[in-house]
């Protein structure tokens, strides 16, 4: 199979990457405790799959409040910002290219990881169901549960979530990332403020679509112009049709979601940040993303176009010869095999990944994946 596609000349922002293959956002848990910091042995997992055109950290909390599973770093404290300097170092070494993924979980929390065991914060006081979070129950040891309920954030308090956004860049910036990626999709907090179902305030921030897109629009903005809009780029995940998986943002299927969704992404280009990176759904007979969508992003955003989802090599390799994608992200092929692209590149086998040690833990599953041997 012809897989050069993936290899030839590719822009992002100011970068000129070695490829069009992507580390996408993969939540590890590997943090040290207490502190949520980022460690050795995450710079070793980061560096480790540097031959990515691109990488894109795991969510990192934006502030105390932002965390919805138990050891997640964050990247709101001197120490934090310390750790994920580690990490750049690592990565840079190797030619790599990485941004900070920025999260705020809002109402997909727990009293048990909030401030002072307070209630999650959110756009309105409205639950979500049919989705879990993950808290310690002790030392390297944890359960999940259901969130919390949420109490609604006051127009005062969401517009300061706008300035702990930028402050986050800017710490991202201090750490040495070369970019961040502000996380607006799979149900966390300004994907809570863009739906119309988690979103029911009378404010500037609630109401009509417009209204309900103002905090990401002040988000992006406010990022773009504390750090530079080449170093900017934004996750969505849209919904087209529900299932009955449990997952975070079921319930989340807009009323027209394709309006919602390429009216959203006119903010981004009005804005004119890097890229937009898209995540599909990804499990068993998740529903396929329509076409007409898909054509409509291209026509609506003129930066570069990442799709994340269930893609192979080949299947990868046709969306970027349909033109509607420059990049392909790879989530669980990643994590199992850490010289992916030249995986891609030479069609060698993939290790299988194991579903087991995603999630916390150590070194194991972590960074022992081999690299290719003939």
């Amino acid at each position: 199979m012809n897989n050069s596609r993936f290899f030839t000349p590719a822009t992002l922002g100011h970068h000129t990457l070695k490829n069009r293959i992507v580390l996408p956002p993969l939540t590890r848990q590997r943090s040290t405790q207490p502190g949520n910091v980022a460690n050795e042995l995450m710079a070793e997992y980061y560096q480790q799959r540097a031959g990515a055109g691109l990488l894109v950290t795991e969510g990192t909390q934006i502030e105390p409040r932002g965390q919805g599973y138990a050891w997640t770093p964050g990247i709101h404290t001197p120490e934090q910002i310390a750790g994920w300097r580690k990490v750049t170092e690592a990565v840079h070494a190797r030619e790599g290219v990485i941004f900070a993924q920025l999260w705020h979980v809002g109402r997909v929390s727990h009293s048990a990881l909030q401030p002072d065991g307070a209630a999650p914060v959110a756009p309105s006081a409205v639950a979500t169901d049919r989705v879990s979070v993950f808290i310690e129950t002790g030392p390297g040891m944890g359960a999940l549960v259901p969130p919390s309920a949420p109490r609604a954030l006051t127009t005062e308090e969401v517009q300061e979530l706008v300035q702990l956004y930028i402050q986050a860049a800017r710490n991202a910036m201090d750490a040495g990332f070369d970019g961040i990626e502000l996380h607006c999709a799979n149900g966390y907090l300004v994907n809570q403020f863009i739906s119309a179902h988690s979103n029911l305030r009378t404010d500037q921030y609630g109401g009509s679509l417009h209204n309900r897109l103002r905090f990401l629009r002040e988000v992006v903005a406010g990022v773009a112009e504390c750090i530079g809009k080449e170093k900017v780029g934004v996750r969505f995940a849209p919904l087209f049709t529900t299932t009955d998986e449990a997952r975070t943002y079921l319930g989340m299927v807009e009323e027209d979601p394709h309006t919602t969704y390429i009216e959203a992404i006119k903010v981004l280009q009005d804005v004119g940040i890097a890229y937009l990176s898209i995540a599909e759904a990804d499990w068993d007979d998740a529903p396929v993303m329509p076409e007409t969508f898909r054509r409509a992003v291209r026509e609506t955003f003129s930066g570069a176009i990442i799709y994340a989802g269930r893609y192979n090599a080949e299947s990868g390799a046709r969306l970027l010869d349909s033109g509607l994608a420059d990049f392909v992200a790879f989530g669980r092929p990643f994590m199992a095999n850490p010289d992916l692209p030249a995986r891609i590149a030479n069609d060698w086998p993939l290790n299988a990944l194991n579903p087991a040690t995603v999630y916390g833990g150590h070194a194991e599953g972590y960074v022992d994946y081999p690299v290719y041997a003939d």
